[in-house]
């Protein structure tokens, strides 16, 4: 439950890979992987950006419970989870791609949907749900 008093910041509805890149592109710059998630409201408008892990050059460290931690708490309807590869390419590793299924199943034990995973980069950004990480039945 959002507090009382709380009121929906003017952020960005959501619509595709590319809105998430556009409000994401300052990641591009970072030194570090930095793993982020988006919650969203039921018309995928963002409420909430926050960090949940910073992590090495090549690595972070990233667990469910730390990313549904908020998204309940918050009540959010659905995330989107973001991070960079500081070396300027965003395709996908297979830790990603891992990461993406233990995520989507972990939202739909909990009831909050994994929209997407996306991956941003100085060379541009790779949605993992495109890419086909997510089960077949579920894209949208």
């Amino acid at each position: 439950m959002r507090p009382p008093g709380y009121t929906e910041p003017d952020q960005p509805r959501i619509k595709g890979p590319e809105d998430v890149f556009r409000l994401c592109r300052p990641m591009t710059e970072y030194k570090q992987e930095v793993f982020r998630v988006l919650l969203l409201t039921a018309q995928h408008d963002v409420f909430r950006k926050l960090t949940v892990s910073k992590g090495t050059i090549n690595a972070a460290l990233v667990h469910p419970r730390d990313v549904f931690r908020d998204a309940i708490r918050l009540n959010a309807a659905a995330i989107i989870v973001v991070h960079n590869h500081p070396s300027g390419v965003p395709e996908p590793s297979r830790e990603d791609e891992e990461l993406t299924e233990r995520l989507h199943r972990s939202g739909q034990l909990l009831g909050v949907e994994v929209l997407d995973h996306i991956i941003v980069a100085k060379g541009g950004c790779v949605s993992l749900r495109e890419a086909g990480a997510f089960p077949e039945s579920d894209k949208s």
